[in-house]
């Protein structure tokens, strides 16, 4: 059930990201957009599985949360620190785009 609230979000994240690239860029920007969230939720999610290979056990915390479970909530935290921080840091930059 983790793994699926976590597909939704990202889906609601991509839809988030193409609008805004669109609306301030153009299509073009929007498909960038989205091929840059999926970049990073699929090198994120390697390297989130990998780290936690080494430290727990493949049933995790038991229940709905094992290891997989647990490497996408980690990556979706680690995701939302970096868009944050980095949106945060174009706002900053351009208050046109908003």
């Amino acid at each position: 059930m983790v793994p699926l609230l976590v597909f939704y979000l990202h889906i609601v994240a991509v839809a988030a990201a193409f609008t805004r690239e669109w609306q301030s860029g153009g299509v073009g920007e929007g498909i960038l957009a989205v091929f840059f969230v999926a970049l990073n939720f699929f090198v994120g999610w390697s390297i989130t599985s990998f780290l936690l290979k080494l430290v727990i056990s493949q049933t995790g915390l038991g229940g709905g949360f094992d290891r997989d479970a647990l490497a996408l909530i980690l990556l979706t935290l680690a995701e939302g620190v970096f868009y944050t921080l980095f949106l945060h840091n174009r706002r900053t930059q351009n208050p046109a785009v908003n």
